[in-house]
């Protein structure tokens, strides 16, 4: 394996790990402020119990990734920075919205519904947004001028692309979401808010299926070099497809303490969090040798040989110690019973 591909590897870890973390969180925003007004049920405590401590977490490997992409791939960085300036601009001032009122939400209690659709609105309106790097990084958007980058925002706005991604974006979010939060409330013994969330995810898992549907039929006709690619990992899409409808199915199988309710919720997160690593490693796999079609290519992008080795040792190291604290985090507000069932 050469130095520029071992980099690209670490580096998609980190998006995939982001992917699924990062969905979770954004659409548990989302439930929170669906269910805000229904007083009879928790959907919402349960949903604004897993966002509390879980937001910090997930901005870490927003860093990961912009530190290892401007370490591992400085010619990638230059040409990504340019043309995303304005949607990536946006993203950040979201993030830096919805993580302020997260802060204050538990603190202010006269704005607390506020605060709460903020995180909603914003929970989906990121994903919906920060997919749109795929896309353009597939071609067809960047026109190049006098040696100059921009984004073509016409092209962009009016490809079935744009939509099919952005799509399957928000629909992975609040697939993603409801799974873990039915584990979540069937760990807090939260019998009702099981049963919304499972409801839920029930609805959104063909769902699912049809966007991921919509975005192979867009690739096939605006980027027939990814295309072509993608059926080549055919064999990853397949594994990928069998573990959603394992998951998916899981949430038919009877419980084993108490038969009369469907679902083995933990089985359908484990299977579905398999499922999208699938995906993320076929795809990024079908995006080799190209960063960005066709202007950057994985060697063009990459950084000096002996600058890679000292980096790449530095986050081996960094994530050796933070793994311990995601450990210990996991511990104390997901597994903790005492936090799980306070009221």
């Amino acid at each position: 394996m050469t130095d520029a591909l071992l980099a690209i590897t670490m580096l998609w870890i980190f998006v995939m790990i982001y992917t699924v973390a990062a969905a979770i969180d954004f659409g548990a925003g989302f439930w929170a402020m669906f269910y805000m007004k229904r007083k009879r049920n928790r959907a919402t405590a349960m949903a604004n119990r897993f966002l509390s401590p879980s937001w910090e977490v997930t901005n870490v490997f927003v860093v990961l990734i912009v530190v290892a992409l401007y370490s591992f791939f400085p010619g990638a960085t230059f040409t990504l920075g340019t043309v995303l300036l304005i949607p990536g601009s946006l993203v950040l001032l979201l993030l830096l919205v919805r993580s302020a009122f997260l802060v204050f939400a538990h603190s202010v209690e006269k704005y607390k519904a506020l605060l709460t659709v903020t995180s909603g609105v914003t929970g989906l309106l990121i994903p919906a947004i920060l997919v749109l790097v795929l896309p353009i990084a597939q071609g067809g958007f960047i026109e190049v001028a006098d040696g100059l980058k921009r984004l073509d925002f016409g092209a962009l706005l009016t490809s079935a692309r744009t939509y099919a991604f952005s799509f399957l974006a928000v629909t992975s979010s609040l697939y993603l979401s409801a799974l873990f939060l039915t584990d979540y409330a069937n760990e807090a013994g939260e019998k009702e808010a099981y049963h919304i969330f499972r409801r839920n995810a029930l609805f959104l898992g063909p769902v699912l299926m049809a966007a991921a549907l919509s975005i192979v039929g867009a690739v096939r006709r605006e980027a027939e070099w990814f295309y072509a690619n993608l059926e080549a990992n055919g064999i990853l899409l397949i594994l990928s497809l069998i573990f959603f409808v394992v998951g998916y199915g899981a949430l038919f199988i009877p419980h084993g303490k108490d038969p009369s309710r469907l679902g083995r919720p933990r089985l359908a997160v484990i299977s579905t969090a398999v499922q999208y690593l699938l995906a993320s490693a076929a795809y990024g796999m079908a995006h080799l040798p190209y960063l960005v079609y066709p202007l950057v290519t994985l060697e063009s992008g990459f950084t000096h040989p002996n600058t890679f080795r000292a980096l790449f040792l530095s986050f081996i190291i960094g994530f050796l110690i933070l793994t311990p604290g995601f450990v210990y985090f996991w511990k104390m507000f997901l597994k903790d019973t005492g936090y799980l069932k306070q009221e």
